[in-house]
């Protein structure tokens, strides 16, 4: 979207964004209140790391949260778009309030419920609201969410149906901010689109600021990390052909659906789960988005991962929160 910009990577403890311009995806090194911004420098594009958040039930709560995940280490702090839990946007600029450092974005908004004038309103009022602090992930919404349409009264789309209005969405919206928006856009705010389907990692290979790569295919008998590694292997070279020269500018990242770290107590595996009902424990510890070992041997896995797939940022749930912490201490 036009002031949906590509991420440059900023600093572990102070992050800013670029003044708005007319580019979407623009490379280069900006600042804002002269903090350095270069996430869309490969050679230093470093690890960022964003953590799902839910379940508070104040407004003390959703502050104490987001300043543990600030604490910790977590560069995003995200909310996801469910009926049923408390409505991404408000939450979202409490954080902000709550915190200096860390961004706040949706994790993500489900496409198809919206429409791009009343995205764009809500959009651009969050982004003034936490003073450009702010990271809009989107969806075309998962299978799952069915009956969340018909609690609405709303037909549920096809797959197809919601790729395509999901890419008329961002498209849409873009359009709107390029005009006299009101109320104003007055930073950059990065776009992040998450999937794992061809379909939509084409329309986010187009897009996408950040392509969060979520549900990898894998073979119905996996048995071992070496076939997880190669699925992973295999979306990063789709997106790095699908994408072209633009793959440059685009954050290539990864669903963590759970993390096992020695000595850290019994992994939550309600995640895995939902992409792999039928697989046994021994075969969902083997999906690239299920980290096990040491943190030091996890820090080694997240880094192969950014040198052989250029996969840089990691969003997990809330549940992996401190367990992922001890392996953010050994990258930094």
């Amino acid at each position: 979207m036009t002031n949906i910009r590509s991420p440059k990577q900023a600093t572990p403890r102070t992050q800013g964004r670029c003044k708005v311009d007319a580019s979407v995806g623009g490379g280069g090194v900006g600042t804002v209140g002269g903090v350095k911004d270069d996430r869309n420098n490969m050679a230093q594009r470093p690890f960022r790391f964003s953590v799902g958040l839910g379940g508070g039930e104040s407004r003390a709560e959703w502050r104490k949260k987001a300043q543990q995940a600030e604490d910790l280490g977590y560069d995003v702090v995200t909310v996801p778009d469910h009926l049923g839990m408390i409505s991404p946007f408000p939450a979202l600029i409490t954080m902000a309030e709550a915190t200096d450092r860390v961004w706040v974005g949706t994790m993500v908004l489900d496409g198809a419920f919206y429409r791009a004038a009343w995205l764009a309103r809500d959009v651009a009022s969050v982004a003034q609201l936490t003073d450009g602090r702010f990271e809009l992930g989107l969806g075309a919404g998962p299978d799952f969410a069915k009956p969340e349409f018909e609690a609405l009264g709303l037909p549920f789309p096809s797959a197809r149906q919601r790729i395509e209005h999901l890419r008329d969405l961002i498209v849409d919206t873009r359009a709107l901010f390029a005009g006299d928006h009101q109320p104003p856009v007055q930073h950059r705010i990065p776009l992040l689109v998450a999937g794992g389907g061809d379909r939509l990692l084409r329309v986010a290979a187009e897009h996408a600021d950040t392509i969060s790569l979520a549900g990898i295919p894998v073979a119905a008998d996996i048995d071992s990390d070496e076939i997880g590694d190669a699925a992973l292997a295999r979306r990063s070279q789709f997106v790095r052909e699908v994408a072209g020269t633009r793959f440059a500018d685009i954050e290539l990242g990864l669903t963590v659906q759970a993390v096992e770290v020695e000595g850290h107590g019994e992994v939550d595996l309600t995640i895995p789960r939902m992409f792999q009902p039928t697989f046994s424990d021994a075969q969902l510890r083997h999906l690239p988005g299920f980290l096990h070992g040491s943190a030091r041997g996890i820090a080694d896995t997240l880094r192969h991962y950014r040198d052989e797939y250029s996969v840089t940022h990691f969003s997990i749930n809330e549940s992996q929160m401190t367990a992922l912490a001890k392996v953010i201490e050994e990258l930094r």
